[in-house]
């Protein structure tokens, strides 16, 4: 068994604007975490027009890198790389019980993930799921509850590119019954919360299942999500697959609106997205 993956990723993204701004303030979390064996061996921002790059951690452990640019421009572009190894996913954990999950202390330690945001809800609010919430806490451990929510999650939401954008609410994807990764994320994690289990939205970038030295993948960022059953576990709901060597992660947080690889404000009228490339390519070690 190989000890895990080289990757190069490559993430052009920005936006065009309708008509010149004089000034424009964004922060990018495009960096791979150096943290939990995943070993980031380099990282460059390029940024067009050029503007002084600043780095900081923010409160759910991402590194951010921020920048201001204050000469007139009609176009932002921003050009990420990396060098990053991967390791395989850890062994699957044995678990604990309800009562562990549920325990005060535990709730107490994370309780920003189990609360509903703007983009999670409750799923117990809404007469289409609440029986499905029902359900999963007969579910005999914490376990077993998760894997029956991530079979509801794929059972309702159909990959689909074209219905749902970053501001669709798990309750929209779900009415929809179609969405992309952070869709099937948020949905997810709408029916794990109500149930107590401490559940996280993670943001990356996600190469072939199996290992393909030399090959290199073009997509978008990735999504999927971590649930906390004795220890932090990964569930990629969109692939129904473990999260391993082929997943890289950025940042973690309660929803997307924590881990946008971009956003920002500006001085000016209307913009529109130049669209996104990632290509990540497996490199011989």
């Amino acid at each position: 068994m190989s000890s895990g993956r080289r990757l190069r990723i490559t993430h052009r993204t920005g936006y065009r604007y309708i008509a010149p701004v004089a000034a424009s303030f964004n922060e990018v979390r495009m960096t791979p975490r150096d943290a939990d064996g995943q070993m980031l061996l380099s990282h460059q921002l390029q940024v067009s027009p050029r503007a002084s790059v600043q780095a900081y951690v923010d409160y759910w452990g991402a590194l951010v890198q921020s920048f201001d640019v204050h000469e007139e421009h009609d176009v932002l572009e921003v050009l990420a790389t990396s060098l990053v190894d991967v390791p395989h996913g850890p062994p699957p954990l044995d678990g604990v019980g309800w009562d562990v999950v549920t325990s005060p202390e535990i709730v107490d330690r994370w309780g920003e993930f189990l609360a509903p945001t703007p983009l999670v809800d409750d799923a117990r609010v809404d007469e289409a799921r609440a029986g499905i919430v029902d359900e999963l806490r007969r579910a005999a451990t914490p376990a077993l509850a998760v894997r029956g929510a991530v079979e509801a999650t794929r059972a309702r939401i159909y990959y689909n590119d074209s219905v749902t954008g970053v501001t669709t609410t798990a309750a929209e994807a779900w009415a929809v019954g179609g969405g992309v990764c952070q869709d099937y994320s948020h949905t997810l994690l709408s029916l794990l919360r109500p149930l107590g289990i401490p559940a996280r939205y993670v943001s990356g970038y996600l190469h072939d299942e199996e290992e393909t030295p030399g090959r290199t993948v073009v997509g978008e960022s990735h999504a999927w999500i971590e649930v906390w059953n004795g220890g932090w576990e990964a569930y990629d709901p969109t692939n129904d697959r473990t999260v391993g060597s082929a997943h890289v992660v950025v940042a973690r947080g309660r929803d997307y609106a924590d881990v946008p690889p971009l956003k920002g404000i500006y001085a000016g009228g209307a913009s529109e997205s130049l669209g996104v490339t990632v290509e990540i390519t497996q490199l011989a070690r």
